[in-house]
């Protein structure tokens, strides 16, 4: 008994060392935390800033504008003394124009000992001249090599008797949301400055098709693009382009395109003087869940082809409705992948392209055209797809087949087939899923279609194979769109 009574004595006192030991673990924990935290920060980019400085450079521009006649002075407008002026100098005064020299500023970064420079494209697009001034305050004159608008990158030349001071390009596959990176450039014409900051996100897509940026917190504004976003081995992972800001300053959203990009883009630029894009010559979309159930694939994946163009596609039997899988031996998730990856892939190399069809997979091999080669043709004046209005009744949706007068009516070529969409119930599914009066549906269940008996067989036969779903093809506009229309009552 007194040795029962002695350990229950005892037993505050050691859960008090117990919760005492607990406590101690945990704050050396927190401190062993803090103190890595600390050691991963940097003291100061002082060194890394002095490092790469002298590889970037201000960019100036000039360029000739048509001035404003005289007697119209350029005041801001809402100014107080807007009226006044006006009144004073009763109307412009009658004299020919005269050109006026306008002065633009950005940035830009050396990347070989020769004199290449990267800019951005909206930095010297328009400009008679331009010259960039070094850390050292030296000037050069500059000449432009190329310019890629799709992905804002241009490369300018310059000649000097020395070797000049440059930056490598660094891997930014390699970098992750977090790292600190640091932005060089010329702000609002400011001189050379330096900010920092983490990456934010990576792969952000904005406009462009072949977009891929890297959006950081690092302080960027006008006059940075064009400039270098570097990691903390003061290699460029990013060319400082665009801001997301509603006062036209940083708020901490910039977005600077990849070296992924960039580099590809740059090498062609220096051995061609243009971009030499892959063309497939197919319109996609992304496949849908509903998409991807109405045509039995097991997953929402890949790029389905809307339309095939006379081209390499064509030529290698592909064919409205593959969805496009695998291309050149990776895998394609979406639309945005393939168009990047067929854009890199180079000019006329044969590729192997896995397609979904009937469903089962085939494989075809592409001889890639040039996606400049097609667009220059389409530019100056190659046919266009023609332009359907269309009208029909099923599914939610008032339908019409085509004749000689419907065709006349909506201006369709002769050999134009399938039914018209006239009207949609606004509480079906068709309407929510964004059909409306005037598309023409030429297909459904991958088959073709002429009258709404035909689209009326093609549902029955996807009800008896299990499917909840049925796949139209529609066009709008001359574009051609998938949609997963529900079989469900």
């Amino acid at each position: 008994m007194s040795s029962a009574a002695d350990t229950g004595a005892n037993r505050p006192g050691a859960f008090q060392t117990l919760r005492l030991l607990a406590f101690a673990l945990v704050v050396g924990l927190a401190s062993l935390s803090t103190a890595q935290a600390q050691e991963n920060r940097p003291e100061s980019f002082a060194d890394l800033a002095e490092r790469v400085s002298p590889a970037v450079v201000n960019i100036t521009t000039t360029s000739t504008v048509a001035s404003r006649l005289e007697g119209d002075p350029r005041l801001p407008e809402g100014s107080p003394f807007e009226d006044f002026f006006r009144d004073f100098f009763d109307g412009p005064r009658e004299r020919p124009d005269r050109p006026r020299r306008n002065q633009a500023l950005g940035s830009g970064f050396v990347i070989t000992d020769d004199g290449f420079i990267v800019t951005n494209n909206h930095v010297i697009e328009g400009a008679d001249e331009i010259t960039v001034e070094f850390f050292s305050g030296l000037e050069l004159p500059a000449e432009l090599v190329g310019t890629d608008p799709a992905t804002d990158i241009a490369l300018l030349k310059v000649d000097h008797d020395t070797e000049l001071p440059h930056v490598p390009w660094g891997d930014a596959e390699a970098a992750r949301v977090g790292d600190w990176v640091i932005a060089v450039g010329n702000p609002l014409g400011q001189g050379f400055s330096v900010s920092a900051g983490i990456i934010s996100a990576r792969g952000r897509a904005l406009q462009g098709n072949f977009d891929d940026y890297i959006q950081t917190d690092a302080a960027i504004n006008r006059g940075n693009s064009g400039g270098p976003l570097f990691n903390m081995d003061g290699e460029v992972i990013g060319v400082n382009t665009a801001i997301l800001s509603p006062t036209g300053g940083s708020i901490g959203i910039g977005f600077a395109m990849s070296s992924t990009v960039a580099t590809n883009v740059i090498d062609q630029l220096m051995e061609f003087g243009t971009t030499r894009r892959g063309w497939l010559g197919v319109r996609i979309q992304d496949v849908t869940a509903e998409m991807a159930d109405a045509i039995g694939l097991d997953e929402a994946e890949g790029a389905m082809v809307t339309d095939v163009m006379d081209g390499p596609s064509k030529e290698a039997g592909m064919l409205s409705g593959d969805v496009i899988l695998r291309f050149d031996d990776g895998d394609v998730s979406d639309t945005r992948t393939l168009v990047r990856r067929v854009g890199d892939a180079g000019v006329g190399r044969d590729v192997e392209v896995v397609v979904f069809r009937n469903g089962e997979e085939m494989t075809l091999t592409v001889t890639l055209g040039q996606r400049e080669l097609f667009e220059a043709a389409a530019r100056e004046g190659a046919p266009e797809a023609p332009e359907p209005e269309a009208p029909a009744s099923y599914l939610g949706m008032t339908l019409q087949a085509l004749d000689d007068d419907v065709r006349a009516e909506l201006e369709l070529p002769s050999n134009m087939s399938g039914i018209i969409v006239r009207e949609v119930d606004p509480d079906s599914d068709a309407a929510e899923k964004g059909i409306r009066a005037g598309d023409l549906i030429t297909e459904a269940n991958q088959q073709p279609i002429a009258s709404v008996e035909d689209l009326e067989a093609r549902a029955e036969e996807a009800r008896e194979a299990g499917r909840r779903s049925l796949l139209v093809l529609l066009r709008r506009d001359g574009d051609p769109r998938f949609v997963a229309l529900s079989l469900e009552d």
